[in-house]
């Protein structure tokens, strides 16, 4: 099947990640804690709670990527240095029955985040364009058409004020197969593996294609991806991070919002 719909945009394509990107512990660490606490500043700003920010953006943060690749510790980095009341992490997995008899998106709509408001999906709606379309759950028409409503969707939130910053963590078949094996072999980190997870990997060349196809449909203006080299775990939670502050303020700017300086370090610093 070739690309199932194009928005006329610059296309991403797997192919072009550089997985040899690599940080040091130290540097690393070091960035991720300025992170941290820019985010800290920004999230507790879109909140109203340092001083006055009506109407703030909801914030959408949307993680796909291959199994292993890191996207649970990315999320807990992301999250870790706010306040848990302040953000909502949502993990998605199969549909259930009742989700099954309602257009696919419906099972979304009861955590999408209301203004000031965070919401952080690990996995999400694209589920319909990957596992779906290489399960042959649903036929070509079908995710040509999930396609179209997905990107209108993600445009209807834009344009009521919502955020959305997506990313997709790409790791090699050689790292994820080194990756299951060390998960295999440890008893705290056994749990994660699973028979799915196996049959995920037998059929990657498919995934590769439904991927890229999703990435031609849906890289748009409103909402566009961001590819994340995650063969180096600390490379790609440093990038993720200072991403996402770019990404959310340049969106915050966008709408006319002025950030306040935060206290400390600049994360850049």
């Amino acid at each position: 099947m070739g690309a199932i719909w194009h928005t006329g945009d610059v296309s991403l394509r797997l192919a072009d990640v550089d997985l040899s990107l690599t940080m040091s512990r130290e540097e690393s660490e070091s960035r991720v804690q300025r992170a941290q606490r820019h985010l800290v500043h920004l999230r507790l700003f879109t909140a109203g709670l340092l001083g006055p920010a009506p109407h703030a953006p909801g914030l959408i943060v949307l993680f796909e990527g291959f199994d292993a690749a890191g996207k649970g510790g990315a999320i807990r980095r992301l999250a870790g240095g706010l306040d848990p009341r302040h953000v909502r992490v949502v993990p998605v997995g199969p549909p259930t029955p009742e989700e099954l008899a309602h257009h696919f998106l419906w099972r979304f709509q009861a955590t999408l985040p209301a203004q000031g408001q965070m919401t952080v999906y690990d996995r999400s709606w694209y589920g319909r364009l990957l596992v779906e379309r290489v399960e042959a759950l649903i036929d070509d028409d079908t995710v040509a058409r999930s396609a179209r409503e997905i990107l209108d969707f993600e445009r209807s939130l834009v344009d009521d004020g919502a955020t959305i910053v997506k990313f997709f963590l790409h790791l090699s078949s050689e790292e994820q197969l080194r990756r299951f094996n060390d998960r295999a072999s440890d008893p705290l980190k056994q749990w994660k593996l699973t028979e799915d997870d196996w049959r995920n990997r037998s059929l990657r060349p498919a995934y590769e294609r439904a991927i890229d196809d999703m990435l031609e449909a849906t890289h748009a203006p409103h909402a566009p991806w961001n590819l994340v080299s995650a063969e180096n775990k600390r490379f790609a939670r440093v990038f993720i991070l200072e991403t996402l502050i770019e990404r959310w303020e340049s969106d915050l700017r966008r709408r006319g919002f002025v950030v306040p300086t935060s206290h400390g370090d600049n994360y850049l610093a």
